[in-house]
Order: structure tokens, then sequence, then C-alpha cells
């Protein structure tokens, strides 16, 4: 898989390169990554409410054909979009997710954050009393707070058309968290985002797009 850094880029232009490329493909099409930093922009999954919108404001809002529902792209977030051929990979979808948020963990660590799975809401988050903690997460899911003090910084979504995968996950580096209260981020009211910058990790776009990048490249090969 050859990783393409292609930067600052609209969202939509790339939506639509992303099904061209993966109508035309062939059994020998070579797969690719893209990684990519988007202006701001609300993207809504096909399971996507209106409602779940709250405020945006003069950001726009794209309706997609990936699964999930609403999240926020800006920058100072890497989007990582893998183009990937899951029959000649030799996996199928369960396990597509599950390598790309494994491979989201391995960035954290190295930066020395700790990434948590949350049954049934796709996507890696950490503690907010404490991203660097390894305590397992422990008890019934309270009603009040059902991802127990955790707060999302990767969200995941994907599309599968012959076999072939687009869209993706995004990595929250530094941002303007704002828009973020604007929507019920993946549709979970109240749910908090965060970002390595704001749970005290330093470091650039370029930086955690190249490691991103080749932990992605390494879990997802067959």
């Amino acid at each position: 898989m050859e990783a393409f850094v292609r930067g600052r880029v609209e969202y939509l232009p790339t939506y639509e390169a992303m099904q061209a490329f993966t109508a035309a493909r062939t059994d020998s099409t070579a797969d690719e990554l893209w990684l990519c930093e988007h202006p701001p922009v609300f993207t809504q999954g096909l399971a996507g409410k209106p409602d779940h919108v709250l405020d945006a404001g003069a950001i726009p809002v794209v309706a997609t054909n990936r699964g999930g529902q609403v999240t926020y792209h800006g920058p100072g977030q890497v989007v990582a979009y893998p183009l990937l051929d899951l029959r000649r990979a030799g996996y199928f979808v369960k396990e597509y997710v599950y390598r790309i948020e494994e491979a989201v963990i391995r960035t954290l660590a190295h930066f020395g954050v700790t990434g948590h799975r949350v049954a049934g809401a796709p996507g890696i988050y950490v503690r907010l009393d404490d991203p660097y903690s390894h305590q397992a997460l422990a008890g019934p899911l309270p009603a009040d707070d059902p991802f127990r003090g955790l707060g999302k910084i990767a969200a995941l979504g994907i599309k599968v058309s012959r076999h072939c995968t687009y869209h993706g996950v995004a990595l929250n580096v530094a941002m303007d968290l704002e828009p973020f209260v604007r929507i019920h981020p993946c549709g979970y009211p109240g749910l908090k985002t965060v970002d390595l910058s704001t749970i005290g990790v330093s470091t650039t776009w370029d930086e955690a797009a190249q490691i991103l990048g080749r932990k992605l490249a390494a879990h997802l090969a067959p």
C-alpha cells in the first residue's frame, strides 16, 4: 500500500476522487492510502440524522455514503483514507475496522497515550482524567455517561464497494474543537471530543500523519 500525503484539500472533491478511484479499480489496481487535512466541514453518514447537527453556522454540511453519523473535519486533523481491495487482502470488514483502530491505538502509543475501544461505538477514545493510563475500563455503563469518562480522539466511517474500501479514519491532532459542540458527535449527545494537543501532546500534523500512515500500512497488510 503506497501512501500519498495530499495535504490540505477540499472535502467534496476528495470524496468524489475516492469514488472515482474505486469505480475504476481492476483486480490489478494497487492499493493506496491518502493522508489529508480538510478545511472546516461537517459530514453526514448514511445513518445521519439532521437533528444531530445543532448549529452548522457557516460550516458546510456534506451528505456522504459512508457508515456512521455526523462528524467534523477541520485543520489540525489527520484524515486517512485507505483505498484497499479487501478480497486481495484476505480479510473481512469487521477485521478491517479492527485493524484501522489498532493502527490508531499504536499511533497514540507512540506519543505515550493509551487508546481505548468502546463496544458498539467505532473509533478510538482516551480517558479524560488520565490519557496515559493503562487501567482497564471496568463496571457497567452508567446511564448518564455511557462512555465512562472517555473522550473521542479518532472517528471512523467506511464504505465498501465491490470488496474495495474508501472513506476512513480521522485523528484529532491540534484542532479548534469548538465545532464539535455544534453537533452530536457520531450521533452521541454530549460526547466529549479531544485532540492530542488538549491532552498534553505536542506534535505537528506532518509527524502525526507520517506515523499514522506507517501504522496503517503495517496493520492493513495482508
